[in-house]
């Protein structure tokens, strides 16, 4: 059902909680309705302030259908089996059409302008509290810069002015509207903040999961980065508001790319608590959630539904819940085995499970043939294809009361619990896949190999019906006992936002753009491929495995590094996670690397590969300006008109 949010600019406070996951302060406040100017001129307004700032984080991270808008569309993703208009809309794929009306980017829009007039109000009042901290200011500052950062790399140009003056806290519904330019928008308040931030967040942070002068640094890398190719505008995309593609401070493109990479190098040399983890596996390992790695999270706990922001029973498919990944998981509860030899009694061996491999199935979102095939074509040496997705699907049926000591895979062989009940092969097998399904019947139209027990499926056979489910941000619970558990509900896991990894990335991005420094980008790439060769664990395999093929991932990267080859191992690295259309709307490579992809058709037992293609035009570098905003606006139909992002009108 599609969902327009209509939004005034004034500042309400949704549910204000944030919780940290050890002994460390926690932000615990009471909800508020409606926040004034006297509010945030006490501590405890401040703070309150501050603690929805965290809170708002989870009405756009993790909610799926903006997570949809992030990367369906794009070389990570297309729309899946039981996709609706919000998802065939994103594709460009002919099957839907993005509008004003149907895009939904409009979930970032809504919650982040009302975020943004929070921070305004502690900017511009908290200076009147008694001994308050320069940190709780930054951490205003941060919030305020983080949420323009998104919707400026998303709309264009966006207002300043919210009702009150430029970057002024607003008290009352505003019903009119002037967008200011893109420099604008960065130069006076995404640059001004960031920078403050760096300069007075804490190396540690002030509660757990808080802001830190890291996270700053990365955001501020990330935004001089982004600009300088704004500036560059390298295959002359069209800007709205209409701007020249001149900075109003005097600088050209390479200077943005250089203070990108001296941001971002700084930070890495100086990285306060953070580090990248050992194996990539562990850096998405529900059990190791909130490690040394992750900067920045959308919080949730399974250990009270007031923290957690949602029931922990039952998932309600709207924000702050938690839902993302049931949209890249397909109905593996399909999976069949039989009780007898002969397959004349079945049963469902793979039951759905609130376990990081499972979850809730939506089927809405999928990975194509050319992400199996091109971007993880190492899955050998590069742990990244395992520690991303599930490619196996185990037996687990003891767990949902049946009590049968063994079951009747392929070829009417044995399966055991903790089996191999169905295996996305790595790669084309020599011998032909039976699909026909006439003896053994997997239920979701796998295939047989002579001598397995397993059914299985190639990689020029996925489907929009059946695919590699998306691991890293799998569902996990520590109350499941010897069952199910609860994977109906919203995923309790917190949603990663921002890692240190990233770091690596955005200063090799800025080298290949001619900046330079002590590091090339192939150095930077190298230390992200080294952890990628390093395993301690075959997640699919579901065993132990100790192996270092660092060095083979390292001499294995080209001397010289180019943007696409950036872009390849930023999906590899990301995958999933929501980087990847500003990825390619960043570089403007959304076209070259996006317009066409492979994948199997959404009827069962379909393994026959079709290209696709998206019309993706220059207008689509946009998206539109919610509906539900211009709705609401009192302005002629002409001024609306002129308000929109072209193409969209």
């Amino acid at each position: 059902m599609k969902r327009i949010y209509k939004k005034s600019f004034i500042a309400t406070a949704l549910l204000i909680f944030f919780l940290g996951s050890c002994s460390k302060d926690i932000l615990e406040e009471q909800p508020r309705s409606i926040y004034e100017p006297g509010y945030f001129k006490t501590e405890n307004g401040v703070l309150g302030g501050l603690t929805a700032m965290y809170a708002h984080l989870r009405y756009i991270y993790g909610q799926a259908y903006y997570y949809n808008s992030c990367l369906t569309g794009t070389d990570e993703a297309t729309y899946a089996q039981s996709a609706d208009g919000n998802f065939k809309d994103m594709d460009l794929s002919g099957v839907g059409q993005l509008t004003a009306a149907t895009s939904r980017a409009d979930v970032l829009w809504g919650t982040a302008f009302t975020n943004i007039n929070t921070a305004s109000g502690i900017i511009e009042n908290a200076s009147e509290v008694e001994n308050i901290s320069d940190v709780l200011i930054a951490e205003a500052r941060f919030f305020r810069a983080f949420d323009y950062f998104l919707l400026v790399q998303t709309f264009g140009g966006v207002p300043l002015d919210l009702g009150a003056g430029e970057l002024k806290f607003n008290t009352s519904t505003s019903r009119t509207s002037v967008r200011n330019t893109v420099p604008e928008v960065y130069t006076k308040a995404i640059f001004p903040d960031l920078v403050t931030a760096v300069n007075d967040l804490p190396v540690d942070g002030r509660v757990t999961g808080g802001a830190t002068k890291t996270l700053a640094r990365l955001y501020l890398a990330k935004a001089y980065l982004t600009y300088g190719w704004w500036l560059e505008n390298p295959n002359n995309i069209p800007t709205y508001p209409e701007s020249g593609r001149t900075d109003s401070d005097g600088h050209d493109a390479q200077w943005y790319f250089q203070q990108a990479y001296d941001v971002a190098t700084a930070a890495i040399d100086n990285p306060g608590p953070f580090m990248l983890q050992e194996t990539y596996y562990d850096v998405n390992l529900a059990s190791n959630d909130r490690n040394s790695e992750i900067l920045l999270y959308a919080d949730h706990t399974e250990d009270s539904e007031l923290y957690n922001g949602g029931s922990l029973t039952y998932g309600s498919g709207a924000a702050p819940d938690n839902f993302a990944v049931w949209m890249m998981t397909w109905n593996y509860t399909n999976l069949k085995s039989a009780l007898d030899a002969a397959w004349t009694q079945e049963a469902s061996s793979v039951q759905r499970e609130a376990a990081q491999a499972y979850g809730r199935p939506w089927t809405r979102m999928c990975p194509t043939i050319d992400v199996v095939e091109n971007t993880f074509a190492d899955k050998t040496t590069d742990s990244r294809y395992d520690g991303t997705f599930v490619t196996t699907f185990r037996a687990n049926w003891p767990k949902a009361g049946l009590d049968a000591a063994f079951m009747y895979g392929a070829n009417s062989m044995e399966i055991y619990p903790g089996d191999a009940v169905l295996t996305f092969l790595d790669e084309e097998p020599s011998g032909s896949i039976d699909y026909s399904n006439t003896q053994y019947n997997s239920g979701i139209g796998a295939g047989v190999l002579p001598g397995r027990p397993d059914f299985v499926i190639s990689p020029q056979g996925i489907s929009r019906f059946t695919y590699p489910g998306l691991w890293k941000l799998g569902t996990y619970r520590t109350d499941n006992g010897d069952g199910l558990g609860q994977p109906n509900a919203g995923s309790t896991r917190p949603f990663n936002i921002a890692k240190f990894s990233e770091l690596y990335f955005v200063a090799a991005e800025a080298a290949v753009k001619g900046a330079s420094g002590s590091r090339s980008a192939r150095d930077l790439i190298n230390v992200i491929r080294e952890r990628a060769g390093k395993w301690r664990w075959d997640n699919n395999g579901n065993e132990e495995k100790i192996a270092d093929y660092s060095a083979d991932m390292a001499s294995a990267t080209p001397t010289t590094i180019d943007i696409d080859y950036v872009l390849a191992e930023r999906s590899r690295e990301f995958y999933g996670e929501g980087y990847r259309w500003f990825d390619l709307v960043r570089t403007q490579k959304w076209q070259e690397l996006a317009a066409s992809y492979t994948i199997c058709g959404p009827e069962l037992g379909n393994h026959t590969p079709e290209t696709f293609t998206r019309t993706i035009e220059d207008y689509h570098y946009l998206r539109p300006i919610p509906q539900g905003q211009l709705d609401g606006m009192e302005m002629t139909e002409a001024e609306k008109d002129a308000y929109q992002n072209p193409g969209y009108q």
